[in-house]
């Protein structure tokens, strides 16, 4: 009897050091640990995504951390079709406007700023510390308006900086163009106006949003006759929006940001 209770449990040992052993079927850094880190990049995952998101108001009936849910699941799905990517935290303190007067989206309670110079640190350092990890291709991705300039300032300034060596920082703009503008356009040639589309927490806006993360949408917010009021910071209609326009936008922008990575990166 005893000698099968020791097997039984020499048996459950085993297995649960090889589930441990198994390194987990995901492209998201912060999930891995050091040495599955280092064996990625030796067997040629040598691109890395920082994705940045934002705090920010987005209207009465969508969650404060939607720039962050979105960016994090969309450069999942752009780091798999690549192939040889993994995916870094999301960087979620960004520039938002000023504090005092506030302005832009610090006028609404919950939004995080940070200065520009700050933000340019946390992009320029953790450049740095992906070239230090043997990584080949730096990539940022922002899924806010206000600081795609800034990734573009960072990655040229390092890309002058290390003209020399075998790593090259890209900021991938094509990311927020398709996601603020083609997939508005998409929307428009389906028949929804462009008052309804909107530009921050309308129709386009909510549904992506609710594509990625249905938990961040309010829903009893969208119903036919909900009152929607100027200052509440919805630019848009989001009363018609749905999943199932949002996944249109989420196919759109991994399909044309894989395509820009690549293009970028000359296929490395």
């Amino acid at each position: 009897m005893r000698s099968h209770i020791l097997v039984a449990a020499l048996g459950v040992l085993l297995t649960a050091a090889g589930a441990r052993a198994q390194t987990p079927d995901t492209v998201l850094l912060e999930e891995l640990t050091w040495t599955e880190v280092r064996d990625a990049v030796r067997a040629g995952k040598t691109t890395i995504i920082i994705p940045a998101g934002g705090t920010e108001q987005n209207g009465p009936h969508m969650a404060l951390g939607k720039h962050n849910a979105r960016v994090k699941v969309l450069s999942q799905g752009i780091a798999r079709q690549l192939g040889d990517a993994l995916v870094a935290p999301v960087i979620a303190y960004v520039p938002e406007g000023a504090l005092e007067p506030p302005t832009g989206p610090m006028r609404f309670p919950g939004t995080i700023t940070v200065p520009e110079e700050a933000f340019e640190k946390i992009l320029e350092y953790a450049a740095r510390s992906f070239k230090a990890a043997g990584f080949r291709d730096i990539v940022f991705l922002g899924d806010h308006g206000s600081y795609q300039r800034v990734e573009k300032a960072v990655a040229d300034r390092l890309g002058k900086e290390w003209a020399a060596k075998p790593v090259r920082v890209h900021a991938i703009e094509e990311y927020y163009r398709v996601s603020g503008d083609e997939f508005g356009r998409l929307l428009k040639s389906k028949g929804y106006r462009e008052e309804e589309v909107g530009t921050h927490a309308g129709l386009a806006d909510t549904s992506l949003t609710l594509a990625v993360d249905p938990r961040l949408v309010r829903t009893d917010g969208l119903q036919p006759g909900a009152k929607l009021e100027s200052g509440d910071g919805v630019r848009g209609d989001p009363r018609r929006s749905s999943a199932e326009l949002g996944q249109l936008g989420v196919d759109l922008i991994v399909t044309r940001t894989v395509d820009a990575v690549k293009g970028a990166t000359g296929h490395r």
